[in-house]
C-alpha cells in the first residue's frame, strides 16, 4: 500500500527549488532500497548517514571536535572513528548522545541545506533515519515513512547486522516509535512484500510527485 497519512500537505516552496522528499523509517525497514529505486530513476538521492561519514573523516574538524570531546578511545588504531564504541556511548549515556549531535547535526545540516540548493531537479530525496527524532522536518516538504511490523524488523536486523535482540530493540528504543512515524507522515511504502511490488509502489509515488511539482 502507497498511501497519503496527512491531509496537510507541506509543498510551500516557490517553483524554482525542487519539491523536497524526507525519507525516513526504523531500523531495518529497507530505506536505502526504496532510496535506491528512487535513484534509479533519475531522482536526485543524498543519505545523511553517508554525508555524516564524510564529515568524520580522520583529519576533519568534526571527528577532532568528537576525539577532544571523547577522548582517544573513541577512535580506532587506523584513526577512524569506532562506531561501535561510540554507539555504546550514546545509548548509554543521554549526555553524551546531546553532545555527539550538537557536533555533527549543525554541519550535516548545512551540507544538505547546500545540497538542496545545487539540485537541478523537480524533486529530490533526503534519507534521514532520524529525521523525526532531529526534528528535522523543515528541512523537507513532504515526509515519507518507509514501514514494516517491528517484528520483521527484528528479524531482518539480526539477519543483516548478527545482533542480539536486546541489541536491535535497543537500538529501536532510540528511534521514533512506529505510530509517532506513521502519524508524521505524508506519504506511506510498506514495505513487507516482494522486490517487484516494493519496485512498484516506488513508481506510483515517483509519478505523485512528479504530479504535485508540476502543480505549484
Amino acid at each position: 500500500m502507497t498511501s497519503t497519512a496527512n491531509q496537510a500537505t507541506r509543498t510551500g516552496n516557490p517553483a524554482s527549488k525542487p519539491l523536497v522528499i524526507g525519507l525516513t523509517g526504523g531500523i531495518g525497514s529497507g530505506k536505502s532500497s526504496v532510496a535506491a529505486l528512487f535513484a534509479a530513476r533519475g531522482v536526485p538521492v543524498l543519505d545523511a548517514d553517508q554525508l555524516t561519514r564524510e564529515l568524520v573523516k580522520p583529519g576533519s574538524p568534526a571527528l577532532n571536535a568528537i576525539s577532544a570531546r571523547f577522548g582517544p578511545d573513541c577512535l580506532q588504531s587506523d584513526g577512524t572513528l569506532d562506531r561501535d564504541w561510540m554507539r555504546r556511548k550514546i545509548f548509554s549515556d543521554p549526555a553524551s548522545k546531546q553532545q555527539l549531535e550538537a557536533i555533527l547535526h549543525p554541519a550535516v545540516r548545512k551540507r544538505m541545506q547546500l545540497w538542496i540548493s545545487q539540485v537541478q531537479a523537480p524533486y529530490c530525496i533526503l534519507v534521514i533515519p532520524l529525521l523525526l527524532e532531529t526534528r528535522q522536518t523543515d528541512l523537507v516538504d513532504r515526509v515519507l515513512v518507509v514501514d514494516i511490523p517491528e517484528k520483521e524488523q527484528l528479524k531482518r536486523v539480526a539477519a543483516r547486522d548478527g545482533l542480539s535482540h536486546n541489541a536491535i530493540t535497543g537500538i529501536m528504543a532510540n528511534q521514533a516509535d512506529r505510530h509517532a512515524r506513521l502519524a508524521a507522515a505524508d506519504d506511506i511504502i510498506d514495505n513487507d512484500t516482494d522486490p517487484d511490488t516494493l519496485k512498484q509502489r516506488v513508481a506510483d509515488l515517483h509519478r505523485q510527485f512528479m504530479e504535485i511539482t508540476h502543480e505549484h
